[in-house]
């Protein structure tokens, strides 16, 4: 009877590992997806932040005041920030005043909670037709898109947005 009684406790103990492992995996997963989800969240408020700090400006350095305009009047594509800044604009995007300032935007930022993440914007002309197709000359769109990336994401958060002049 002694052995029948050690092979059942040791049966017991055997289960009952076996139970823990998988119930240790289980709390461990679910904190790490926990986790890669606040880092997510905090990457997508990221890149909301700077969009709606984009959408307070105005659509082109020539409507800042506005004014009726024709297409080819708006600032050309090769002429977006970062290669040029409006008169009395800086690095500082303080000192913005339009959307396409924030072509090349780049910056580092850490929080306590999540450290090391890089947001990055770029604007461009986009077809009327197409929004995804870029276009070469002005129109009355303009894409930004915002990325951010984290040693901690495993993918890029991208975040789109299109611009018409009367979008504000």
């Amino acid at each position: 009877m002694g052995n029948i009684q050690s092979l059942t406790t040791i049966g017991a103990i055997a289960l009952f590992s076996l139970i823990s492992i998988r119930f240790n995996a289980t709390v461990l997963e679910n904190t790490t997806v926990e986790v890669q989800n606040k880092v997510y969240l905090t990457a997508f408020s990221l890149a909301d932040d700077l969009l709606e700090e984009i959408k307070q400006k105005a659509f082109d350095e020539q409507t800042v005041v506005f004014r009726s305009i024709n297409p080819e009047e708006l600032t050309p594509l090769n002429q977006f920030a970062p290669q040029f800044r409006d008169p009395g604009e800086t690095s500082n995007p303080l000192t913005w005043d339009d959307i396409d300032d924030y072509n090349g935007y780049s910056k580092d930022i850490s929080l306590p909670h999540a450290e090391g993440f890089h947001v990055a914007s770029t604007v461009t002309y986009v077809s009327a037709a197409n929004p995804d197709q870029n276009s070469s000359t002005q129109t009355f769109f303009k894409r930004v898109q915002i990325s951010v990336t984290s040693p901690y994401l495993s993918h890029t958060v991208t975040l789109s947005f299109v611009f018409t002049l009367h979008s504000k």
